[in-house]
């Protein structure tokens, strides 16, 4: 494994074959406002790029990272020793199914998470199984990820979460039928021109109805070149090469 650098600083280790960093896990951690000094618990957090863009970003922040799958974990832990997080970062091997025994109720005010975002029903998964766990529904469904989330969050408190716009009405009720009232949506684009290829949802607990939708966020101009937003999420200066990047 060869590290990448968040910020221009901090080491960040992923899997050569498991499921890898891309532009999902950006444009949360740039979607997602997070206080100084806040708890967070990062949900589905694979190799932990959200949380630890959000630790990157804010110092005073503290990341409680839950993933399944112990061999993203160690790599989690990994990263975490080599850049000397110490408590800023707790790694939590465990199935957020299991949500009620695994932390206590109402100990974050803001969750942020990830999931897999195929349906079983979607048709074969991923052959490579570390793939298949991370985007297909087959150990965590969008109401097992909203539930744990509810469980974790104070009133009061947010859940900020991406996904794809072709399930946003699942989405949607998923997220009021469990008490988190969406209340700020905003839709991704490569291009001004093309369908959104994500949906960034942010919900309170416990919160009125109103949804606010925010403007695109597009990646690219029209001329292919990466647009402000793009250099903003990705952390870019005028002059530095844009890294390749998926969803």
């Amino acid at each position: 494994m060869h590290p990448e650098f968040f910020h221009g600083s901090l080491k960040f280790y992923q899997s050569e074959d498991g499921f890898r960093l891309g532009t999902d896990a950006m444009v949360l951690a740039d979607f997602a406002s997070i206080p100084p000094g806040a708890a967070v618990c990062d949900l589905c957090a694979g190799t932990g790029a959200v949380g630890l863009l959000l630790l990157a970003r804010d110092r005073s922040v503290r990341v409680t990272a839950v993933e399944l799958q112990e061999a993203a974990c160690a790599i989690l832990r990994r990263t975490a020793a080599e850049n000397d997080l110490g408590p800023r970062l707790t790694v939590c091997c465990a199935d957020l199914r299991e949500h009620r025994t695994l932390l206590p109720h109402g100990t974050f005010r803001h969750v942020v998470c990830n999931p897999p975002y195929d349906p079983v029903s979607a048709g074969a998964a991923p052959e490579n199984p570390a793939v298949a766990l991370a985007r297909t529904e087959l150990c965590c469904s969008l109401d097992d990820a909203v539930a744990a989330a509810r469980w974790l969050l104070q009133t009061g408190g947010s859940l900020d979460l991406v996904h794809r716009p072709e399930r946003l009405t699942d989405l949607l009720t998923t997220l009021r039928a469990h008490g988190l009232e969406p209340k700020r949506l905003r839709l991704v684009r490569h291009r001004a021109d093309k369908q959104p290829s994500l949906v960034l949802i942010r919900a309170v607990c416990g919160g009125k109805p109103g949804l606010a939708v925010d403007r695109d966020c597009v990646l690219y101009d029209p001329d292919g070149a990466p647009s402000a937003d793009y250099r903003r999420i990705y952390h870019l200066e005028r002059n530095e090469p844009c890294p390749e990047s998926s969803t």
